[in-house]
């Protein structure tokens, strides 16, 4: 990505072991996610441009003197961070904060959107998947490497449970999976805040019991007539207004987890909030701490998440992948390199 709206396919060295801990992964499949569409839509102009994508799988072509969990050969999904598995916030299941960790597509590492990409500390990273590299199981499996588990961290530190009512503000992948999780870990009711018809209709069938068009105070009110109140609410935009939304709809002494990547950088933390006792939690999901928690659901066909992704892209039609998921016309794009 070179600016707003600047996507370009260009042809880059094939990536090489630098590590002893790396593996250079062959790309079966990889997407646009979400976040990718902050950029595109407000990055300034750069002259070398950015690799792109952070949600890949693929099989493993080379790996590191070091990688000893790991083989050529093996087809792995990859999160959507990488990160050692060994450090004190790896342990406690926040691989998001990894003291080695990092991003795809930044300090010399590829990025997803590609052919092949070099992943750092590969044994702690990649989870290897008992399938052959043909699965039509592909696409789910694809979607825990970030969507899938993004939503499940929602649904999560929101302390959904059984029997539970839920908010999902958000008709986006990110917000549909968060519905799957919701209905995985027990909710009863499941209200859905979106107005693609679309993207509502699959969100019904993924469990959703209600949806809400109205936005604003009129959705709000639409909320509060349906359920008097929620306890438990997960932000899946990033835009103040979810925000909004989400504070407005919950009840006091509820939980609230982000999981939009926030467009704002201050939002209503005063004495009306303070008063309410509400629970504000949620951020970057450590997804490589939930990948083998939902792998055997994925496995299983009791969840599927790849369902999100509507339209598949070549490698050298991103541009057009970015372009369509911009203008609301594919609501998550698959790449096949």
């Amino acid at each position: 990505m070179y600016g707003a709206g600047d996507v370009r396919v260009e042809g880059r060295l094939d990536p090489k072991i630098v590590q002893p801990t790396d593996a250079v992964v062959r790309t079966l499949a990889a997407c646009v996610c979400g976040s990718d569409l902050w950029p595109y839509a407000s990055m300034p102009a750069t002259e070398t441009g950015r690799p792109m994508g952070h949600e890949f799988l693929g099989i493993i072509e080379e790996t590191g003197a070091d990688v000893t969990g790991l083989k050529s050969g093996d087809l792995v999904v990859a999160p959507f961070t990488y990160s050692d598995n060994t450090c004190d916030y790896c342990a406690k299941g926040l691989h998001i904060s990894c003291r080695n960790g990092g991003r795809y597509g930044f300090d010399g590492v590829d990025g997803g959107q590609g052919e092949a990409v070099r992943v750092p500390y590969a044994d702690g990273t990649l989870v290897k998947l008992p399938v052959a590299a043909d699965s039509a199981l592909l696409p789910s499996l694809l979607a825990l490497s970030d969507v899938m588990t993004t939503g499940h961290h929602g649904a999560v530190t929101a302390g959904v449970g059984r029997g539970d009512a839920v908010l999902v503000v958000g008709d986006g992948a990110v917000g549909l999976c968060a519905v799957i999780a919701a209905k995985r870990l027990g909710a009863e009711r499941i209200v859905l805040a979106g107005r693609h018809a679309a993207r509502t209709a699959l969100g019904r069938e993924f469990g959703a019991t209600d949806v809400v068009a109205d936005r604003g105070e009129e959705g709000i009110a639409r909320i509060r007539e349906l359920t008097g109140g929620v306890d438990k609410v997960i932000e899946a935009v990033g835009t103040r207004q979810a925000l909004d939304t989400a504070l407005g709809a919950g009840r006091d002494g509820g939980t609230m987890s982000r999981l939009g990547v926030p467009q704002y950088e201050q939002g209503p933390i005063g004495p009306a909030e303070f008063m309410r006792n509400i629970t504000l939690t949620g951020g970057a999901s450590p997804a490589r701490a939930y990948i083998e928690q939902l792998l055997p659901d994925v496995l299983g066909g009791t969840i599927a998440p790849g369902r999100v992704f509507d339209q598949t892209f070549a490698l050298d039609q991103a541009p057009d992948a970015y372009r369509a998921m911009a203008d609301r016309q594919v609501l998550k794009a698959l790449i096949r390199p």
